[in-house]
C-alpha cells in the first residue's frame, strides 16, 4: 500500500511538472507569431459589433462591452441582461441574425467555456465562428477562416486577456490567397449538403 501511494504521488508530481512545462513552452510560440505581426498589435478601427453571452458570461461580458464601447465601436447588446440563468443558443441566434442581416460587421459570444457558444453559432447558415482563447487563433481564424463571430470562455480566460484577444480579432483581416477563399467556399457549399 506505501509502494502505490508513493508511485501515485510520484506520477502526479510528474505529471503536473509536465503539464506546467507544456503550457509554458505553448504559450511562448503564440507570443513569437504575435512579434511577427506589427499589425495586430495596433487597435482596430472602429466597427459595428454585436455582443452576446449567457449567464456563465455575464459578468466578462459586461467588462468586454464597456471597453468596446470605450475603444469607439457601435455596439449592439443581445444579452444576456443579468446573470440569470439563459440558453446560449437564444443569444447565439441573435448574436447570427445581426451579422447575417447586415446590423454589425463581427460577433463575440461569452460562455462559460466559449464552446457551446462557437457550437451554437456555427449551426447557423453563412456564420462561422471560432473559440478563442490564444493569441494565433484570435487573427489566424480571421485570416484564413473569414471568421465572424469570436467565442470566449469566462471560465477560462479573464479580463485582460480577453481584451487582449479582442483586440487582436478585431483587427485581424481575412486574407486575399486563392487558397484561402477556395477553403471557405467550399465551407460554405458544406452548409448546402
Amino acid at each position: 500500500m506505501i509502494i502505490f501511494i508513493f508511485y501515485t504521488m510520484k506520477r502526479r508530481d510528474f505529471i503536473s511538472k509536465s503539464l506546467t512545462a507544456g503550457i509554458i513552452a505553448g504559450a511562448a510560440f503564440p507570443l513569437l507569431s504575435l512579434q511577427a505581426k506589427p499589425e495586430l498589435q495596433a487597435k482596430p478601427k472602429s466597427m459595428k459589433l454585436v455582443l452576446g453571452g449567457d449567464h456563465a458570461g455575464y459578468h466578462l461580458k459586461e467588462l468586454i462591452h464597456k471597453k468596446l464601447l470605450s475603444d469607439g465601436h457601435e455596439v449592439l447588446h443581445v444579452g444576456a441582461f443579468s446573470p440569470d440563468p439563459v440558453d446560449f443558443p437564444d443569444v447565439a441566434r441573435k448574436v447570427c441574425a445581426a451579422i447575417l442581416e447586415g446590423r454589425a460587421q463581427r460577433g463575440i459570444m461569452v460562455c462559460g467555456s466559449g464552446v457551446g457558444a462557437a457550437i451554437a453559432c456555427n449551426k447557423v447558415k453563412g456564420i462561422r465562428a471560432s473559440v478563442v482563447h490564444d493569441i494565433f487563433t484570435a487573427h489566424q481564424c480571421v485570416e484564413h477562416d473569414d471568421v465572424q463571430v469570436m467565442a470566449l470562455g469566462a471560465q477560462i480566460v479573464g479580463h485582460t486577456v480577453a481584451c487582449e484577444l479582442l483586440d487582436i480579432f478585431l483587427a485581424a483581416q481575412f486574407s486575399e490567397g486563392e487558397e484561402f477563399r477556395r477553403r471557405v467556399e467550399k465551407l460554405s457549399q458544406m452548409e448546402n449538403q
